[in-house]
C-alpha cells in the first residue's frame, strides 16, 4: 500500500530516465532566506515540479502525490526504468552558523544512492542516507555549517527501475546535531588474541585490533565484567587489563556488569555462584561491593569508566529471583545498589540502565515507570537494537524517541550489529544464517552491513533536543578463532557471531567500519 504510482502520468513531460544530474534545471532556482513548501502542500497532485522547488536529471521521476506524512501530499520519486534526480531548492541571504535540515521518510530500498544533502553552504557538503522504511515514516537530520550565506537543500536519487522514496515535513532551522558515542563492545578480544586471534587492515597488514578501530573512529570500548567466569576472561582483572589499552588509544569506557558469571539478558539473570543463596539484603551489599571493587581498581590504575551499565538487558530484572521485575521494590533496591557504587567511586561517572528489544514501546515504557515509580535512579538509558529480533526501524526510532522525551534523559544504542554474510566460518551455526531473517533491503553483504550502521547511527543522531548519545557496535572483535566461542566453560564450542563481527573471514577491516566516522 505504500508502494507510490506516477499520478497524471500522461499529462507529464517525458523525459529520458537516466539523464545526467548536470542538466538544466526544469525551472529556474529559487532563492529565499527560508524553505518554502517543505510539505509539498502547495500543489495538487500529479505536480511534476513542487512549488519552490527545481529539479535536475530525469525530472519525470519527481512528482508531488496524496499520501503526506503531515499534510495530503509528499514528494516522491520513482520510475519503472532507472534514473537518476535532484529536487532541490537554493537559500540565499542566510546569516551564517549552524543549521539542521530534518525531514520525514521512507523508502523502498535497492538505489545506488538515496540521501538528503546540504550543500555550497560554505564548507563540505553533508550528507544522510534514507533508511528502508516501506512502511513507518522515518526522521532524519543533516546538519551543516553556513559559512557563506546560502545553501542548498538537496533531495536526491541514483535508482533502479522500480526504486522508490517519499520525503515530506521538511525543515530547515538553526541547530546542529551529531552523535558523541561512536563505540563498540569488544569484549571478546583478550581471549581471541590469546588463542591466536589476527586482526588487519583492509589492505592486510597486521595490526593491533584497538589501533586499527580507533584509526576508523571508534572513540569508546565496551567491556562486559563477570564476577568469576569459568574461563577466567571478563573478570575484574581482564577488565583492568583491557582498560588499560582502550585508555592508551585515548578511548572512553563503558563497563558493563553483568551481575553473574555468564551471560545475562531477558532469558537469563543467574546470580554469581559465590551469591548464591544470599538473602536480599546481602545482595544489596554484593552488587555495592562488587561494583565498587572493580571501578574503584579501574580508578586507582589511571582508567576511570567513564559510563556504567548496572546490569546487562535487564528486561525481567537481574539476579533473579529477588531482582525480578516481579518484585519492583527489591529491584530498583538492587539498581540503586550499583548507582550508588558507581557515584561513590566517581559522581561524574554516567549511569545506564540497559534494556533489549528497543522496538519495543510498551515495554520499554512500562519498564521505565515502574523503575521511576520505585524510586530507581539512572541517568542515561541504553537500548539493544538488533533488526531482525526487535521490530522495524520505525518502532526503533518511535521507542528511543519516547524515551528520551518521556524520562528526560539521553539515550543510546547499548548494542546493534549486522551480518556481511550468512555462511560460517567455524563449525557452529550462525545466529542469523538465513536469508528471511534479515531485515527487508539490508543484504548480508558488507554493503548492506555497512548501510544498517549507518541508517541506525541517523536514527540515532535524530533524537529530539541532541539527546541521542551514539551507537555501540556489539562484539566488534569476535571473530571464528578455536577456543573462543560461546561458552566459557566450554573450550571447544563455537562461535555463532562471527559474520556479524567488524573483521572479515579474512581477518581483515571491513567496510562497515566507516560507521565510526559518523557524525
Amino acid at each position: 500500500m505504500f508502494h507510490p504510482r506516477r499520478t497524471l502520468r500522461a499529462l507529464l513531460p517525458a523525459l529520458a530516465a537516466g539523464l545526467a544530474l548536470t542538466a538544466l534545471p526544469a525551472q529556474s532556482a529559487h532563492a529565499a532566506s527560508t524553505l518554502t513548501n517543505g510539505g509539498f502542500e502547495a500543489d495538487g497532485t500529479g505536480a511534476a515540479t513542487p512549488g519552490g522547488w527545481s529539479e535536475y536529471g530525469a525530472s519525470a521521476a519527481s512528482y508531488v502525490e496524496s499520501g503526506g506524512r503531515g499534510g495530503g501530499h509528499r514528494l516522491s520519486h520513482w520510475a519503472s526504468s532507472a534514473y537518476k534526480v535532484e529536487t532541490y531548492q537554493y537559500l540565499s541571504g542566510l546569516a551564517n552558523g549552524n543549521y539542521k535540515l530534518t525531514a520525514w521518510v521512507r523508502s523502498g530500498g535497492g538505489q545506488n544512492a538515496a540521501y538528503l544533502a546540504l550543500k555550497n553552504c560554505g564548507g563540505a557538503e553533508q550528507r544522510t542516507d534514507l533508511p528502508v522504511s516501506a512502511g513507518g515514516w522515518i526522521r532524519i537530520v543533516v546538519p551543516v555549517r553556513v559559512t557563506n550565506n546560502q545553501c542548498t537543500v538537496s533531495v536526491n536519487s541514483d535508482a533502479n527501475a522500480g526504486n522508490w522514496i517519499n520525503v515530506d515535513d521538511l525543515t530547515f532551522t538553526q541547530g546542529t546535531s551529531g552523535t558523541a558515542i561512536k563505540g563498540a563492545d569488544i569484549s571478546s578480544l583478550a581471549k581471541s588474541e590469546a588463542r591466536g586471534g589476527v586482526y588487519r587492515t583492509s589492505s592486510g597488514t597486521r595490526g593491533d585490533a584497538l589501533a586499527l578501530l580507533k584509526s576508523s573512529g571508534m572513540n569508546y570500548a565496551r567491556l562486559k565484567v563477570w564476577v568469576n567466569p569459568a574461563d577466567g576472561y571478563n573478570d575484574k582483572a581482564r577488565v583492568l587489563a583491557m582498560a588499560q589499552r582502550i585508555k592508551a588509544q585515548g578511548m572512553k569506557l563503558l563497563v558493563d556488569f553483568h551481575y553473574s558469571d555468564t551471560w545475562a539478558d531477558p532469558g537469563a539473570q543467574s546470580k554469581p555462584a559465590a551469591w548464591a543463596g544470599h538473602s536480599y539484603t546481602q545482595l544489596k551489599t554484593d552488587v555495592y561491593r562488587h561494583t565498587y571493587d572493580v571501578l574503584s581498581a579501574l580508578k586507582a590504575q589511571g582508567t576511570t569508566a567513564d559510563m556504567v551499565q548496572v546490569g546487562n538487558e535487564i528486561n525481567g530484572g537481574m539476579l533473579w529471583n529477588e531482582g525480578s521485575t516481579e518484585n519492583w521494590p527489591q529491584l530498583a533496591g538492587l539498581l540503586n545498589s550499583g548507582y550508588d557504587a558507581v557515584k561513590a567511586v566517581d559522581p561524574a561517572t554516567t549511569v545506564a540502565l540497559h534494556l533489549a528489544k528497543g522496538g519495543d514501546l510498551a515495554g520499554t515504557r512500562w519498564w521505565f515507570d515502574s523503575a521511576v515509580a520505585n524510586g530507581a535512579r539512572f541517568d542515561a538509558i541504553g537500548l539493544s537494537y538488533y533488526g531482525y529480533w526487535h521490530g522495524t526501524l520505525y518502532d526503533f526510532q518511535t521507542t528511543l524517541d519516547d524515551a528520551a522525551t518521556r524520562y528526560g534523559k539521553p539515550v543510546f544504542v547499548a548494542e546493534t550489529a549486522y551480518p556481511f554474510r550468512l555462511d560460517s566460518e567455524d563449525a557452529h551455526e550462525n545466529i542469523i544464517d538465513l536469508a528471511g531473517e534479515l531485515v527487508p533491503g539490508y543484504p548480508a553483504t558488507p554493503a548492506g552491513q555497512t548501510q544498517w550502521m549507518k541508517d541506525i547511527a541517523s536514527i540515532v543522531e535524530a533524537v529530539p533536543n541532541g539527546r541521542g548519545l551514539g551507537v555501540f557496535y556489539w562484539e566488534a572483535t569476535w571473530t571464528a578463532v578455536p577456543g573462543n566461542g560461546w561458552d566459557p566453560a566450554d573450550p571447544s564450542s563455537g562461535n555463532g557471531w562471527e559474520n556479524q563481527a567488524l573483521f572479515g573471514y579474512d581477518d581483515r577491516a571491513l567496510p562497515a567500519m566507516t560507521w565510526f566516522s559518523h557524525r
